[in-house]
C-alpha cells in the first residue's frame, strides 16, 4: 500500500462492510508505525467529536486508533456518504475542497482521506509524521466537493503495464544522463523500495483486479523512485533537473489515478 490513507480507506471500508473486524484495521495501521495519534485540526471538529484541540495532548495508541474510527463510521452515517482518498501534490489539487485547512494540510501531506456527503459538510482526516515512530492523525471539519470520477479499472490495469515499461525506459534514460543511481546496481535499489511497499498488506475482499493494479503502481513508483535519485557526488544541474521532471511527471500523474481507481474499488466506494 502506498500510503497510511490509503491503508485506511481500503481496511475502513471493508471493515464498514463487515468483512474485516476493528483489530484487522489496527493492525494495518500499525505496519505504517508503531505509534499512532489523533486530534482535531480546527475547534469545530474538537467541539464534535471531542477530540484534544489545539495544545492538549492528541488521543494516543490503540484507543486513538479505535476513536478514529468512530469518527470515520459517524461520518458515512448519512446517505449517500463516501470515503474517498486524496492524493494531492503541487500542480494537481483534484478532489480538495478549496481553500480550507484540511487542503492545506492534505497538500501539505500528499495524502489524506474524505468522509461524507458530496455537497455536503464532512469529515477530513490527515496523516503526518511526528518522527519515524510516530504517526499522527488530524481530523478536519471541511466540506466535501462532488468526487473526481475515477478511471475504470481495466484502463487502470492497462496505464500501468504501460507505465512499468516507460518508468524502466526513463530509469536507464536518465542513467545515461548521469542523473540516475551511480555506481549502485538499479535493480537492488528498486527490490529495496518494493521491501517497503510489500510489508503493507490487502483485506481479502479487495478485488483481485483492484490488488493487481495496486501491485503494478508500487512496482512503478519503485522504479520512479530509484529514477529521482541522484547521486550526492555529482549533483545534477538544473537543466537536467527539469529534463528529469518533464520525463517523469506524467508517469507519477498516471500513478495516482490508477491507485485511486484501484483503492476506491478495494474500499467498495466507486
Amino acid at each position: 500500500m502506498c500510503s497510511p490513507s490509503a491503508t485506511l480507506t481500503v481496511w475502513a471500508g471493508s471493515w464498514l462492510a463487515g468483512r474485516s473486524a476493528p483489530d484487522d484495521v489496527l493492525d494495518a495501521l500499525r505496519a505504517w508505525a508503531p505509534r499512532q495519534s489523533v486530534a482535531a485540526g480546527d475547534p469545530v471538529t474538537g467541539g464534535h467529536t471531542g477530540l484534544p484541540w489545539p495544545s492538549a495532548e492528541p488521543i494516543d495508541g490503540g484507543s486513538g486508533i479505535m476513536v478514529l474510527l468512530k469518527v470515520v463510521r459517524e461520518s458515512l452515517a448519512a446517505p449517500r456518504a463516501q470515503l474517498r482518498l486524496v492524493l494531492p501534490v503541487p500542480g494537481d489539487a483534484r478532489g480538495l475542497p478549496p481553500a480550507t485547512e484540511f487542503a492545506a494540510a492534505a497538500m501539505d501531506a500528499e495524502e489524506g482521506i474524505l468522509v461524507g456527503v458530496p455537497g455536503a459538510e464532512g469529515t477530513g482526516l490527515v496523516p503526518q509524521w511526528v518522527d519515524e515512530d510516530t504517526l499522527q492523525w488530524t481530523v478536519y471539519h471541511t466540506p466535501i466537493p462532488t468526487p473526481v470520477p475515477d478511471m475504470a479499472l481495466g484502463e487502470a490495469e492497462y496505464a500501468m503495464r504501460e507505465a512499468i515499461r516507460d518508468a524502466a525506459d526513463a530509469l536507464m534514460r536518465l542513467q545515461t544522463t548521469g542523473i540516475g543511481t551511480g555506481d549502485d546496481d538499479p535493480r537492488e535499489l528498486v527490490e529495496a523500495e518494493l521491501a517497503d511497499y510489500s510489508r503493507h498488506i490487502y483485506p481479502d475482499s479487495a478485488p483481485l483486479r483492484a490488488r493487481r493494479i495496486l501491485d503494478s503502481a508500487d512496482y512503478v513508483a519503485a522504479i520512479l523512485t530509484v529514477a529521482q535519485q541522484s547521486p550526492a557526488s555529482s549533483p545534477a544541474s538544473a537543466s537536467a533537473l527539469q529534463a528529469q521532471e518533464t520525463l517523469l511527471r506524467p508517469l507519477w500523474d498516471a500513478l495516482r489515478a490508477a491507485r485511486l481507481a484501484a483503492v476506491h474499488a478495494a474500499a467498495g466506494t466507486r
